[in-house]
């Protein structure tokens, strides 16, 4: 006779492993859910990280032109339009937010007050803040809460097509026989067009948005030794373009970035322009030194856009001064500026112009001072035996040019529309040497 089925089941032992299966299962459990802890906690970070990153570029941006208090305001709006209050806490504040520098050899970052070329963002969810992530599975083990903290670097920089370079929106177009020296760089948003015969020197750059786009003879590279290596595909946005207004506003007020107290004469309690010349440019014979003050602020107003002034005589010097006109400008053959800044508000294709040999800068092998700068709302045209030594052209339209052979060590054009360059020139690079005053506009990267 059989025992009754519930004394077979206690003496039963096939199921001996139940016991550890249980404890297995629990295992699983909280291992499960240290994962679903560990993955909400990982998700927040990313949450944060991307509000940190949103607000750091945001600060560096606003502190270009405004104050840290503003430009921390600005930041912090920005991180809570994803990390509302009323859902997230006090994840970001102004306190979490501070300006310094950044050393990217050693990734160090070092708290300096007012400064503009780094900043430093926290995003938090603390329990002081009483805004920590909530454990769904780690509370059984006593850990109710964890605190997440993001951090976000962001610092200024000057791409180097901008410190040396031609750069347009448009089209580049550069001849034959050119010497381009190390570290020089040719770059259009659209595409880049190159002749027979130049040599690009090792670390040279030539870019555009797609490096397939480039226009070159058949025999192309092999004429052009360097090429291939040089080649770059990127865009950039042409700030400094943009800024063209700004600029012209800001080379009279000492206030302003634009402003340059190497050219002009200040009074050293107000530090405000303490020289003011207007000019006639209704002379016959145009203008010429006897005109020009060192050390001035000049205004050379014309009633008409299409009214053409000389300037200079032949070989005429001219240093440390700015001009504000809105007239079409011919140098005479061999001027020279240093330490000069010409603006213009004049939208002719011709708004500076010259004949031949008219020199932008001194030649002084890139030492510092002497570089002169032209900023125009029109295009430029110089025909024929253009130099330029730590100079900068900054144009909304066409910049057109032919230099001297060995007439180019340090030169910086910017045109918002295309370039068109000769050939048989030796470009020299200065590694920015001696360009102290050219007008940058800044760029923004995420540092770590």
């Amino acid at each position: 006779m059989k025992p009754p089925i519930l004394t077979r089941f206690v003496r039963r032992n096939d199921g001996a492993m139940t016991a550890f299966g249980l404890l297995l299962t629990v295992a699983m459990i909280c291992v499960g859910g240290l994962g679903i802890d560990v993955a909400n906690v990982i998700t927040v970070r990313t949450h944060l990280q991307i509000a940190a990153d949103a607000a750091a570029h945001a600060a560096l941006v606003a502190r270009e032109f405004k104050s840290e208090s503003e430009a921390k305001d600005i930041a912090v709006q920005i991180a809570r339009r994803s990390l509302p209050e009323d859902r997230f806490g006090i994840a970001i504040g102004p306190d979490d937010i501070e300006f310094g520098t950044w050393d990217a050899v050693s990734e160090v970052f070092t708290l300096v007050p007012n400064s503009k070329t780094a900043v430093l963002v926290n995003t938090q969810r603390l329990a002081e803040r009483s805004n920590a992530v909530v454990t769904y599975f780690l509370r059984f083990v006593g850990m109710y809460n964890m605190d997440v903290v993001s951090q976000s670097v962001f610092e200024t920089y000057y791409p180097t097509c901008f410190r040396e370079g031609f750069v347009a929106q448009n089209r580049v177009d550069v001849q034959s026989n050119n010497v381009y020296g190390n570290g020089f760089c040719i770059h259009s948003n659209d595409h880049v067009e190159i002749n027979n015969g130049n040599t690009f020197m090792d670390g040279t750059i030539v870019s555009m948005p797609d490096s397939a786009d480039m226009v070159v003879p058949t025999s192309g590279a092999g004429s052009n030794p360097g090429l291939a290596k040089a080649l770059r595909s990127g865009s950039y946005y042409l700030r400094i373009i943009q800024r063209i207004d700004e600029i012209i506003a800001g080379v009279e007020d000492p206030d302003s970035p634009y402003f340059r107290t190497d050219y002009v004469t200040v009074d050293p309690l107000t530090k405000d322009p303490t020289l003011y010349k207007t000019l006639e440019s209704t002379k016959g014979g145009g203008v010429d030194l006897s005109d020009w003050v060192p050390g001035a602020i000049h205004y050379l107003n014309c009633a008409s856009s299409k009214k053409q002034v000389s300037w200079g005589k032949p070989d005429q010097k001219f240093v440390k001064g700015v001009l504000v006109t809105n007239c079409i400008i011919k140098f005479a053959q061999g001027v020279q500026l240093e330490d000069v800044i010409m603006i213009n508000r004049n939208t002719d294709l011709d708004s500076f112009t010259a004949a031949s040999s008219f020199t932008l800068g001194r030649d002084d092998g890139c030492a510092d001072g002497g570089g002169a700068q032209l900023v125009t709302k029109g295009g430029v045209n110089f025909p024929a035996d253009l130099q330029v030594y730590g100079g900068q052209i900054i144009a909304a339209k066409l910049i057109k040019f032919a230099a001297r052979n060995d007439g180019i060590e340090g030169i910086s054009l910017v045109s918002g529309d295309q370039i068109d360059g000769a050939s048989l020139i030796n470009v020299g690079f200065c590694g920015g040497a001696g360009m102290n005053n050219n007008f940058m506009a800044e760029y923004f990267r995420l540092a770590t």
